[in-house]
């Protein structure tokens, strides 16, 4: 009796476990994975059906290969966090799982509350494919300890940022931290009123907000007010920048906790991207995704953690850790004792509202690896930035 007890028992245990379903999510959060590892323990917590195991899947780039390699074996992950453009590229090679049904359930106070920028970059195709939750967009970084020394503000046009990198250039830095990454040539581009990729889905690398650009940054580079790093080299500015080496550099408001590991003897500040003849920035970050390959089950469990993920509580205790942007409205109320601590924290919110997509076409995953080359051939070897994007160009058409 006591035997058919303990086996009823065991499979009960047995069963209860089975009926669980597990969701594997890949993220690219170097930072803040025992944030992301603690709402998801979280969640887990909070219901039965589901349980969410979190992985650090490297850097974008990174992820996203691993990505490609696990969809040729059959392993991969249910919940991806993708990167803007490989996003685009993902929804066109049908990897996704469409989520318009599950997102219909969203009351209308709820879809209402996220902001339109960010809400509506998941629809595409006719059909939603991403859910928002960690995207930022560029700023200025620099040392206000050292402009204060000189007497320099940030600088808030093109003109200004040139002359500033001149006067905070000494023997022992340089002005200007170059990264080859095309979304902080794209980001230059954008302010100046141009566009990387055209409306109908173009490479756009020679227009004149594309040459002004790089010519602005060869003349840097050539008087030696800038120094260049590749998006491989990407550490190595990081330590530039905090070793001071180097005075003002372009990433992601989101990057703010990486540089907190480090023990930085000044004061680092963050300021708007200077602006041309245009307000607008693009947006940066990734997409929540589900990969096609996942059951209904799964499918169902992603989407209501990330429903969990962005309750305006968890929304609040996320950017806190992450920098990332609030992706509700509703959550901006419990950040204000956060951003009044620190008025830069606000700039993300401040420049929203002229935020505007990345690219949205899957082939620019290669074109943007055309356009890097050719900012290196003109930042190190002194190409004509005429000649180097026109090769770019005619790269990337080729390759259509």
């Amino acid at each position: 009796m006591i035997r058919t007890i303990f086996f009823v028992l065991g499979l009960a245990v047995l069963g209860g476990s089975s009926a669980q379903t597990v969701i594997p999510f890949w993220h690219s959060q170097d930072a803040t994975q025992d944030t992301i590892a603690q709402l998801a323990d979280d969640f887990n917590a909070s219901q039965s059906d589901y349980r969410v195991v979190p992985e650090y899947a490297g850097n974008y780039e990174d992820a996203a290969i691993q990505l490609a390699s696990s969809l040729d074996s059959g392993n991969e992950p249910v919940l991806f966090d993708s990167e803007l453009t490989v996003f685009a590229r993902l929804v066109e090679e049908g990897a996704l799982a469409p989520l318009s049904d599950l997102a219909g359930e969203l009351s209308s106070e709820v879809v209402d509350d996220f902001y339109p920028a960010l809400w509506g970059y998941g629809d595409t195709s006719g059909d939603r494919y991403g859910l928002p939750w960690n995207m930022s967009v560029p700023v200025l970084f620099y040392n206000a300890s050292a402009f204060g020394q000189r007497g320099v503000e940030a600088p808030a046009t093109w003109d200004e940022f040139e002359a500033a990198a001149d006067r905070m250039t000494t023997r022992q830095t340089t002005g200007y931290i170059h990264v080859t990454a095309a979304l902080i040539f794209e980001t230059m581009v954008v302010t100046r009123g141009g566009q990387i990729v055209t409306d109908d889905g173009q490479p756009n690398f020679t227009s004149d907000a594309a040459v002004e650009t790089l010519e602005m940054l060869q003349r840097m580079v050539e008087a030696d007010h800038a120094t260049v790093r590749t998006f491989a080299q990407l550490d190595a500015a990081v330590v530039d920048f905090v070793r001071t080496r180097g005075m003002m550099a372009f990433a992601s408001i989101a990057f703010w906790p990486q540089s907190q590991r480090y023990d930085i003897a000044f004061n680092p500040e963050a300021a708007p991207v200077p602006k041309g003849s245009s307000p607008n920035i693009p947006l940066l970050g990734a997409q929540l995704v589900i990969l096609d390959g996942a059951s209904d089950a799964q499918r169902r469990g992603a989407f209501e953690f990330w429903r969990f993920l962005v309750e305006p509580e968890n929304i609040d205790t996320w950017v806190r850790a992450s920098y990332f942007l609030p992706v509700r409205r509703s959550a901006v109320d419990l950040l204000q004792d956060w951003y009044d601590a620190e008025p830069a924290r606000r700039i993300g919110l401040q420049e929203l509202e002229n935020a505007v997509p990345r690219p949205r076409v899957g082939a620019y995953t290669t074109w943007q690896g055309y356009l890097e080359e050719a900012i290196e051939r003109a930042l190190r070897r002194g190409t004509d930035p005429r000649e180097a994007l026109a090769e770019a160009q005619r790269r990337a058409e080729q390759s259509q």
